[in-house]
């Protein structure tokens, strides 16, 4: 066979070699020889398509444009949120950008030897700082032991742990030491009990002791280990109106038994019922709604309601994986901080947030660890209410461009006396054009995932058709090499084993296995596939089919503007009300315009006017080719009679506008050589002639160009800098 051969591991999967020369896996519940040949065929043409670009190479301005890179150190790309009243969130950002900066000596760090900042959303990131508030994905609450109790004690927990299971015995206590203050006190009962269920900690004031707790001993013998430790994460979390239900059971003495022991051991809080569904039987417990209630004191109520906001400033990080830290450091719930977008990882970013249950004085007595993560927190005030997603007006970016050269660079430009000279020109007419026209809104390639080797979007695919199987199936799909998460799910796709893959899943990796956990409890079939991606939480499972959509709204930007050009058209949805500046995902569809011929022979609207959809069940769609060409791409994926909902999953899209034009605002931008000097500062038009100071005579250094500029909520500073430059930075 042409196309690729085969190499066997077992019945349910095969790897697949092809023309990328490397083994890939193919995981299937069964193969035969037959159909060897079709499936490697299908399942290339499957990687071709997954390896496609995600940003299509339309622009819409001419310029050559240059090559460069950035993000060569975490100080060449600063991000600064403008909250909803027009002002940067950090009014010192220079002083700051230069405080978060020499914490770690950024400047000593090149980007090789960073991680990769952007995952696919089934891995760690949804949106970008570069991209504001367009989604958001929470990560589940964690509790970091090593920060609240010492690495010393940490250990010497998670050695008696072993101890107990080990001897199998309950008589063992740990002393966790003394804690003076109450709020200390209280962070490690919450750990403790999050992370080890089956414990329970016992207060002779100030010392804390550990032992095991002889109500999950009783329950581990009726039921899983792993199902005895979700139980009494549930009994703990206390949640009103929530339940949770144990694995099916058909043996009615051992269903009669375990009921007998909740109702023996938590009858006053909880409730207990066998449902039938699908022939099989299950308990379902539920907290009663009259059950009795937790007794708060004064000072405890008063500070439920204390909402402090600050300012976070933090350096190679992900939002959600600085939110998670701080949470366990205040001993609070990641679901307590609140913000209104998530921030790159690889840069210096500013974002407000509000946390609540902590006070100033408690934030401001944990800043210190903060900064040992590169973290810093500032303008702390106390407030009244948490922030909401998308409360922001944009971006400010601080970007530096470097090593800069014309597209067709060859070794021979480098000596050139008119070399810089030329690329000055190159960079002026490039940033120019942008400034006074604008780029294409696409959406960046982190919407899609940069690692994955099967993207985000691909997955949304496959939940939009309710193939909750296959969208498993790819949510696995593992990387090259050797890592632990690699390793961990090409275990599961090869042998279908959720809890083996689970042992072997980091305990980093929060979404994958909060999937392998409910696989292993509910099978791999369709309906444990469906309970695995409910595991999830909903803002995680939604952005799948928002990524799909995504992907097919940058197609029909380079569709409409090939096809119609860089006019307004017939047909084509504008924004009438121009005192909003950022119509998308409105869903006010009265306020979206149809074109009509009069209005396109009169040029009524400018192409910064036209909005397309994001497909949804709600939007209105073009009435022109790009309308149609919308109805024959979904109808190519099998969604011509897509409704965007999927009831199983409890997801629905219904969809937005986006412009199909973006500006950069308050524009500025400087030339300087990479050896020294000032260089030349130009702003919006002004003029130069292209000399630049520190330049020498013969062989010049390499330029250098740096960029400030303002961008609405959910554009990308990146797909900016592509437009500037004609290329990929």
């Amino acid at each position: 066979m042409s196309s690729g051969v085969f190499k066997f591991l077992d019945t349910r999967c095969f790897l697949c070699y092809s023309a990328e020369s490397r083994w890939d896996t193919l995981a299937l519940l069964s193969i035969t020889r037959q159909k060897q040949e079709k499936l490697c065929s299908i399942y290339l043409k499957m990687k071709e398509d997954s390896d496609e670009t995600n940003v299509p190479e339309c622009f819409i301005s001419d310029h050559e444009g240059f090559l460069g890179s950035i993000k060569n150190f975490i100080k060449d790309f600063v991000v600064t949120e403008i909250d909803i009243n027009g002002q940067y969130v950090n009014t010192a950002a220079e002083t700051q950008t230069s405080a978060c900066a020499s914490s770690h000596k950024h400047s000593e760090t090149t980007a090789d030897s960073l991680e990769n900042s952007h995952q696919s959303a089934s891995q760690e990131t949804g949106d970008s700082a570069d991209c504001g508030a367009d989604a958001t994905i929470p990560s589940p609450c964690s509790f970091d032991l090593s920060v609240i109790l010492g690495q010393a004690v940490s250990e010497e927990l998670e050695q008696f742990v072993l101890t107990l299971k080990d001897e199998n015995t309950s008589k063992q206590e740990l002393s966790l030491g003394h804690f003076s203050d109450k709020h200390h006190r209280a962070n490690v009962h919450r750990a403790v009990r999050h992370r080890f269920p089956f414990l329970m900690t016992v207060t002779i004031q100030p010392e804390i002791r550990v032992r095991e707790d002889p109500d999950y001993r009783e329950l581990s013998q009726l039921v899983s280990e792993d199902e005895a430790e979700d139980f009494f994460r549930f009994i703990d979390a206390k949640v009103r109106g929530s339940s949770y239900t144990f694995g099916p059971d058909d043996n009615k003495e051992h269903r009669t038994a375990v009921h007998h022991f909740l109702s023996r051991r938590f009858g006053k809080l909880v409730e207990t019922k066998s449902f039938v569904d699908q022939a099989k039987t299950a308990i379902t417990v539920r907290l009663r709604e009259q059950g009795r209630p937790k007794k708060r004191n004064a000072e405890e109520r008063k500070e439920e309601e204390v909402y402090t906001a600050f300012v976070l400033c933090k350096e190679n990080l992900e939002t959600l994986e600085a939110i998670s830290y701080m949470a366990a450091a205040l001993g609070v719930l990641p679901s307590d901080f609140t913000y209104a977008g998530i921030k790159d990882k690889r840069a210096i970013t500013y974002q407000s947030m509000v946390v609540k249950k902590v006070s100033p004085q408690r934030l401001r007595e944990k800043s210190s660890e903060f900064e040992s993560r590169g973290m810093r927190v500032s303008q702390i005030l106390p407030v009244s209410e948490p922030l909401r997603l998308g409360r922001l007006q944009g971006n400010h970016f601080d970007l530096v461009v470097r090593d800069l050269r014309p597209h067709g660079f060859s070794d021979t430009h480098s000596s050139s006396k008119n070399s810089h000279s030329q690329l000055t020109t190159l960079v002026k007419e490039a940033v120019e054009n942008v400034k006074a026209r604008g780029f294409v809104n696409y959406y960046g390639p982190q919407r899609f995932g940069t690692v994955q080797s099967v993207q985000s979007d691909r997955v949304g695919l496959a939940l939009l058709k309710e193939d909750v199987v296959g969208a498993v199936r790819l949510f696995f799909t593992p990387e090259e090499g050797d890592d632990p998460q690699s390793q961990a799910k090409r275990h599961f796709l090869q042998t279908d084993n959720a809890k083996e893959s689970l042992a072997l899943m980091p305990s980093s990796k929060a979404r994958e296995r909060l999937m392998l956990r409910a696989l292993n409890r509910y099978g791999t079939g369709p309906d444990g596939c469906a309970q695995a991606w409910l595991s999830l939480p909903h803002s995680t499972r939604v952005f799948y089919p928002h990524a799909y959509c995504s992907r097919v709204w940058n197609e029909a930007v380079a569709h409409r503007l090939t096809s119609l050009g860089h006019r307004v058209r017939r047909g084509d949805l504008v924004w009438r009300q121009e005192e909003s500046k950022n119509p998308e995902c409105t869903g006010d569809l009265p306020q979206i315009h149809v074109v009509t011929e009069q209005e396109e022979q009169e040029e009524v609207f400018s192409l910064r006017q036209v909005l397309l959809p994001m497909p949804g069940n709600t939007v209105k769609y073009p009435e022109n080719s790009t309308g149609t060409w919308f109805k024959e791409r979904l109808s190519r994926d099998g969604l011509n009679n897509c409704r965007f909902r999927v009831g199983s999953l409890k997801l629905n899209l219904p969809g937005c506008y986006r412009p199909l034009l973006a500006t950069p605002h308050n524009l500025r931008y400087q030339l300087s050589p990479a050896g020294g000097g000032r260089g030349e500062e130009m702003e919006g038009s002004s003029q130069g002639d292209g000399q630049l100071n520190g330049a020498s005579e013969g062989k010049q250094d390499p330029l250098t160009l740096t960029l400030n500029f303002d961008l609405d909520s959910s554009c990308y500073a990146t797909i900016c800098l592509r437009e500037i430059m004609k290329c990929d930075p």
